[in-house]
């Protein structure tokens, strides 16, 4: 009888493989009496109603209030967060996560009256407070919220609109469940014979596989599932838009793009530049496919033949151990202090390592003020894209740790933006690191053709996903219905674009934009690609470059949020408002094409 590797359950996982929670609570005890303590200052913001323009030590007090508030709120979020995670379908967590949501939307009401109380402040008034020494921990964050008086509403409507918050996130939620909690898919025999319970986690893995039959019947059996959930796939996701389109234009924006990029202050051609460079750029992508085509001798490549290593006979084996070490050494251009911290954590218990039954798919940082910088992944130890996923977390939660420390709570919560640089930046390193330790020229070959398949997945492949969120809002934005023919047909249209004329499209893939979950948080995906380019700019300038460049660098993580994304940005060394980051990007990674045909 053929072996059967299922899933562990949750209480099957050895203690020093999972995350120790006890710098956020010492157990679920603690959270509750916490949380209940928390719950009954929700009451505390209405004795600052009605008086935010009295003088500048009542708002003062109030934004302080507000702050402690938040920051409470914050550590009682992330220990729920991650305890659900652990386990999807434990409905203690499950609850504990919906308290912690019900009451945040509760206090968002009760605080609603902050911003339309301080923006209905005149502008005379409001220059004489920024200018008192009370408000002088807040002034930044004032000036911020200046420039949202156009799209700020009445205190009336800010309620309503706060009110909103727990219903506005069914959708993804709806679809977070059904991903991965209630979709079972089978099991699927690996090249060893072994019957493998097929998972998000085992998918990514066995489409690594040498052998092509079993990439091809892991794609096709994993698809079953979303073809036979479509409609309901469709119907999340059309809500998820139409809340984003609720929003924008509720809030008087032109459009959800707008409305998404100006909390970043970012302006929407940066998007544009992306799609428009990217575009220019795709008959490189087209030769590469090619190239992977010839060497892997296949008449005809499939999607599922994108992943597996072309030298698929190098793929190097890395316990969990081993790749903390490697990630660390090639992370020494960052000091010593970086590198020690990271290793203490890693080796630690700042991550939880592998797949378990109902555990959330993929992987994340979550980051917080007053606990560990977490790191959950699903760990593989046979596919090496997971050593470089551990260094890209590696990279958000150091980010968090020099932020926490450098910044007030206020102004420690750095962008997405900036966080996908932080976290490309240490794949850059670990590529780096690792060719420098390749022994011939087939195995500079795998490291290149794995650094060019990094770059199509975060810059190329992101950006058609990008593109995809665009048009998708723009229909919405059109009044057109957004049904399921009509969400595979934008994705097939695109898939043509960005595949190029030569490639073999099953229908399977149109189904792909129904499993993705970064589509229920918009205009989010772009900031990969945006952040890869600003890493390979930066990584170059950091290994060439001197004490300076260092300091420039770690200087950008302290900075949280302490200047506009673009601007910290400017200040590590690279302008993304201009399109040439993204240009010379890519023009890296036809290079790379050019020296892996070479080599191979």
């Amino acid at each position: 009888m053929p072996k059967v590797k299922s899933l562990p359950r949750r209480n099957q996982v050895r203690t020093e493989d999972t995350w120790d929670l006890s710098s956020l609570f010492a157990d679920d005890e603690a959270w509750e009496t916490a949380f209940k303590t928390w719950e009954r200052r929700i009451g505390g913001f209405a004795k600052y109603r009605g008086r935010l323009g009295e003088s500048p030590a009542t708002l003062a007090a109030c934004l302080k209030f507000e702050s402690d508030f938040d920051r409470a709120g914050e550590r009682l979020g992330v220990y729920a967060f991650l305890k659900s995670a652990e386990d999807t379908a434990q409905s203690d967590y499950q609850r504990m996560l919906g308290w912690h949501r019900n009451a945040a939307s509760r206090a968002a009401q009760e605080a609603s009256f902050i911003h339309p109380e301080i923006l209905a402040i005149s502008p005379a008034k409001t220059k004489k407070f920024l200018a008192a020494k009370e408000l002088a921990p807040y002034r930044l964050r004032l000036e911020r919220l200046l420039r949202h008086r156009p799209h700020t509403l009445g205190d009336r409507e800010e309620k309503l609109l706060a009110m909103q918050s727990e219903m506005a996130a069914t959708a993804g939620l709806v679809f977070r469940q059904l991903n991965n909690a209630d979709l079972k898919f089978g099991f699927v025999e690996n090249e060893r014979g072994e019957q493998i319970e097929l998972s998000h986690s085992s998918f990514s893995a066995l489409l690594h596989s040498a052998n092509r039959e079993v990439r091809r019947r892991a794609f096709e059996q994993y698809y079953v599932q979303f073809r036979g959930h479509e409609n309901t796939i469709a119907a999340t996701l059309a809500g998820s838009i139409q809340r984003d389109v609720y929003y924008a234009r509720a809030r008087n924006f032109g459009s959800s793009l707008e409305a998404a990029l100006f909390p970043d202050n970012v302006p929407p051609t940066v998007y544009d530049n992306l799609i428009a460079s990217v575009h220019r750029h795709l008959p490189a992508l087209y030769r590469y496919y090619d190239l992977r085509r010839r060497k892997m001798k296949l008449r005809q490549i499939h999607h599922y033949d994108t992943y597996v290593p072309i030298l698929s006979d190098l793929e190097k084996r890395h316990t969990w151990q081993q790749a903390c070490r490697v990630v660390v050494a090639s992370l020494s251009p960052l000091g010593a202090e970086y590198c020690r911290v990271l290793e203490a954590g890693l080796l630690g218990r700042w991550c939880d390592r592998y797949e378990n039954q109902g555990k959330q798919s993929g992987a994340f940082s979550s980051g917080s003020y007053d606990g560990d910088p977490y790191i959950l992944m699903n760990y593989q130890p046979d596919v090496l894209d997971h050593v470089f996923t551990l260094a890209h977390e590696a990279g958000h939660s150091m980010h968090s740790y020099y932020s926490a420390r450098s910044q007030p709570y206020q102004y420690y919560d750095y962008t997405i933006l900036v966080a996908e640089v932080a976290s490309t930046f240490n794949e850059q390193l670990l590529s780096k690191h690792l060719m420098t330790l390749a022994g011939d020229d087939r195995e500079r070959a795998y490291l290149i053709n794995r650094e060019i398949d990094a770059i199509r997945g975060t810059i190329l492949r992101q950006t058609m996903f990008a593109e995809f969120e665009k048009i998708t809002h723009e229909l919405a934005e059109q009044n057109e219905p957004l049904t399921v023919e009509r969400f595979k047909t934008v994705y097939r249209e695109l898939l043509q674009r960005y595949f190029g004329p030569d490639f073999t499209l099953d229908d399977e893939l149109s189904l792909e934009c129904f499993r993705i979950p970064h589509f229920y948080r918009a205009f989010y995906v772009y900031k990969y690609a945006t952040g890869l380019s600003a890493a390979i700019a930066l990584a170059e300038r950091v290994t060439s470059g001197g004490k300076a460049e260092l300091n420039d660098y770690l200087g950008f993580l302290q900075g949280g949020c302490s200047q506009d994304p673009l601007d910290l940005l400017r200040g590590a060394g690279v302008d993304m408002e201009q399109p040439e980051a993204v240009d010379t990007a890519l023009g890296h990674f036809e290079r790379l094409v050019d020296e892996l045909e070479r080599l191979l």
